[in-house]
């Protein structure tokens, strides 16, 4: 049961300034691909799916690039969105170009032809230097906020137990532009990088500021990083993958429909289970608790308090030199899951 993996060749970005632990940085790559797909139809159809206001620079940068929505780039993304594309390989398409001209030596397959050289083209045409340059007070006003939150934020030693030791490195892009409902994550040769818009607010109220939401930064940091980290530990133990999926997991029918497959199952709860934990032992409890009901309530993970026990005692005798590595605890994971479902329960 081997998972696909997203192989991106690492680029060089301007303006980095490194945190303790997570790298943060504007990337222009990543920022070329956000005003892009700005003046896409995909923007409409998400509000009109969950009514919000965007952060205000996505707006203004909207409103700056409507006369350019009919560039070819424009449209070669849009019919990547149509044909149901991932925004991590969007992305990561991104972040595999050559600054400062924006060429791609090897295109994947999926990429349409001559993409690289359309993006380039707006970058020109739309002029976005310019207009960025007009915008600076707002991006570093937010890359101000997220170095405060990452200040004491220890991902990798948080992560070992779970995946191992890893040498790539941990990368936070704030963004202020689009998608502004979601982060994205990537997985780049050397870089394991977060997208992530600040916390967006129903209605016309603007989105949290990026240091007055905790709780939503490192839901989207350590779930981002759990999830690329975890799917590759997991094609190193195909055989206890194998075995473990023998075992039904207890999830609910509204995870089972939106993760037909054993594996994206696990995942899900392995993914929410590792937040909640960091959560709890890194924000608060009160955090936690939240965090809980909304998966619990609106995602339909009742299962959650049962994953992170699990997981706990996981970590406990992990600790305590039970299990060299996780990949020897998956075939027990399903099984310890469904005793707490019914241990919780009573």
């Amino acid at each position: 049961m081997m998972l696909p993996t997203i192989q991106i060749q690492p680029i060089a970005t301007f303006a980095m300034t490194p945190a303790p632990d997570v790298h943060i940085h504007i990337d222009d790559r990543v920022r070329l691909m956000s005003a892009v797909l700005s003046v896409t139809r995909m923007i409409d159809e998400l509000h009109t799916l969950r009514p919000h206001s965007a952060h205000a620079h996505a707006r203004a940068t909207r409103k700056h690039l409507l006369a350019h929505k009919a560039h070819p780039a424009v449209q070669s993304l849009q019919r990547l969105i149509d044909q149901k594309a991932p925004m991590e390989a969007i992305f990561g398409y991104a972040l595999r170009l050559k600054t400062p001209d924006f060429k791609l030596d090897h295109a994947p397959r999926w990429a349409p032809a001559g993409w690289d050289e359309q993006l380039g083209d707006f970058y020109h045409k739309a002029d976005l230097p310019g207009w960025w340059s007009e915008e600076q007070l707002v991006w570093e006003k937010s890359i101000s906020e997220v170095q405060r939150m990452f200040r004491k934020m220890d991902v990798r030693s948080f992560l070992k137990p779970f995946i191992g030791e890893t040498t790539e490195r941990f990368v936070f892009l704030p963004n202020i532009c689009y998608p502004s409902e979601y982060e994205v994550g990537v997985r780049v040769n050397g870089d394991i990088t977060c997208i992530a818009p600040p916390r967006a607010a129903w209605g016309d109220s603007p989105p949290w500021p990026f240091d007055e939401d905790a709780g939503h930064i490192y839901r989207a940091t350590i779930g981002q990083y759990a999830r690329l980290l975890m799917t590759e530990h997991l094609n190193g133990c195909e055989d206890k993958l194998n075995e473990a999926a023998q075992t039904e997991l207890p999830v609910s029918d509204a995870v089972r429909t939106q993760h037909p497959q054993w594996v994206d199952q696990f995942l899900s709860l392995f993914i929410t289970g590792v937040v909640a934990i960091y959560l709890e032992d890194h924000v608060s409890p009160m955090e936690a608790k939240a965090y809980t009901m909304i998966e619990s309530k609106v995602h339909g993970n009742a299962m959650l308090p049962g994953v992170v026990s699990v997981l706990r005692r996981y970590l406990k005798d992990q600790a305590d030199g039970k299990y060299a590595a996780f990949c020897d605890f998956i075939p027990l994971f399903p099984k310890q899951l469904r005793v707490a479902k019914r241990v919780f329960a009573l």
